[in-house]
């Protein structure tokens, strides 16, 4: 965990030192602070994170703006920090790919402890080689190149849709719940059953050679869904 980059995007200057101080004391020494969106952006240009850690009230807009960024080149833990507690706002920012949401004022233990166990998690998976190719009887989609290609036509795929058809490869041939799809896909918060079938209803429609008699993304009655086909690396 001590190699792990961390992203703070927070425009209090005493807080972000705070964090910082509080994070090299875990050991975690690769930290970049940023005070605005745009330096954030010019960040992200150059650097890979493994965590990003985002106020939401910025002096240049909101940091909801940058998450849908992130989660089109990484799935890496997004947390919010912010003085908003209202669940509007926590819906708001688990709809746009955040993994969790500090309120402040916050207790430093518990935060590190929280950034801890997401951090360690994504590490572990991250040092496990992925397979980079998925194909099935329609369609190959290629993970690095977030393309898809369908009876040999070839498409970008991204946001939502690419989340989730990664995390169907991740899982093939597994039964997954649409509580847990959800909870992977748009983080954990109140649970959403239209969200998750309007979304596979639009990668069918995408992979499926008859959306309506699907042979990929397989309906298990009562449970939720089930990719079916081969990986190669």
């Amino acid at each position: 965990m001590q190699e792990a980059s961390i992203l703070v995007l927070e425009d209090e200057r005493a807080i972000a030192e705070m964090i910082e101080i509080i994070l090299r004391k875990e050991g975690i020494t690769n930290i970049t602070l940023c005070n605005t969106i745009d330096e954030a952006k010019d960040e992200m240009n150059t650097k890979t994170f493994d965590f990003y850690l985002l106020d939401i009230m910025l002096p240049d807009g909101s940091g909801l703006d940058i998450a849908n960024s992130i989660r089109e080149k990484s799935d890496a833990p997004i947390f919010y920090l912010t003085a908003k507690s209202s669940d509007a706002d926590k819906l708001r920012g688990f709809m746009n790919g955040a993994d969790d949401y500090i309120t402040k004022p916050f207790n430093p233990l518990e935060l590190v402890a929280r950034v801890k166990v997401q951090l360690v998690r994504y590490m572990k998976k991250k040092s496990v080689p992925e397979n980079h190719i998925f194909s099935c009887s329609r369609f190959t989609f290629d993970i690095d190149a977030a393309e898809i290609e369908v009876d040999g036509v070839k498409e970008i795929i991204s946001g939502r849709l690419f989340h989730l058809l990664k995390y169907l490869c991740d899982n093939v041939g597994q039964v997954l719940s649409k509580e847990q799809i959800y909870e992977r896909v748009w983080g954990d918060c109140l649970f959403d059953d239209n969200t998750v079938m309007v979304h596979i209803r639009k990668l069918r429609e995408k992979i499926e050679k008859n959306p309506g008699k699907p042979t990929c993304i397989i309906t298990v009655r009562g449970i939720g869904y089930k990719l079916v086909g081969d990986i190669s690396a």
